[in-house]
């Protein structure tokens, strides 16, 4: 059995120096891009108004979206919100599109995924208070609730913000360039 145990250790130990550092990150983004990015990008497609302007002058489904509540306490108004509110579906807009895009790229990674973190957080709650989603729970035997899904959204992000872009990404690459006798390595990959 201590054979056995210790075969194991030496198989296992090899991988997670060799293969983990490199293999989850970049698995981690491409579920992400693979799952999310075109989920996003869409939803921000469906809040921006007409041509290049349509970034700043947002259709009023964005309102709807993200304020759903207090757009309809203005009479679905946007000019009856104020600028804090404006501001918050102007933001949380522009994020639908950055963020993905980063994360894609592998650029400011770990800073991108805790972003995105906060983003699903506030989305489920819009999606719960707002929208009336139900939220579920976990450890129900049911698979099918918000909050099911969400936690599969939210742990490869949190894997990104752990162990960071991995070797295929911009960060990787600016990390490279400023050290670049330095091979990657778990210790040498951008924090």
């Amino acid at each position: 059995m201590q054979a056995l145990t210790h075969l194991h250790a030496r198989a296992f130990g090899a991988l997670d120096a060799t293969l983990s550092p490199i293999l989850l990150p970049t698995l981690a983004r491409a579920l992400f891009v693979a799952s999310l990015f075109g989920y996003y990008w869409n939803s921000g497609l469906t809040k921006t108004g007409e041509g290049l302007a349509g970034l700043v002058r947002l259709d009023t489904g964005a309102y709807i979206q993200i304020l759903p509540r207090v757009f309809d306490a203005v009479g679905y108004d946007p000019s009856a919100l104020g600028p804090v509110a404006r501001a918050v579906v102007l933001f949380g807009t522009w994020a639908e599109f950055a963020l993905p895009l980063l994360l894609l790229a592998g650029l400011f990674t770990r800073l991108a995924a805790l972003g995105m973190i906060g983003f699903v957080a506030v989305q489920t709650w819009v999606d719960v208070m707002g929208h009336g989603a139900a939220l579920g729970a976990w450890f129900d035997r049911h698979a099918d609730g918000l909050i099911d899904e969400r936690g599969f959204w939210v742990f490869p992000l949190i894997l990104l913000v752990l162990k960071g872009a991995g070797p295929l990404s911009l960060d990787a690459l600016l990390s490279r360039r400023q050290s670049p006798s330095a091979p990657f390595t778990p210790a040498s990959q951008p924090r």
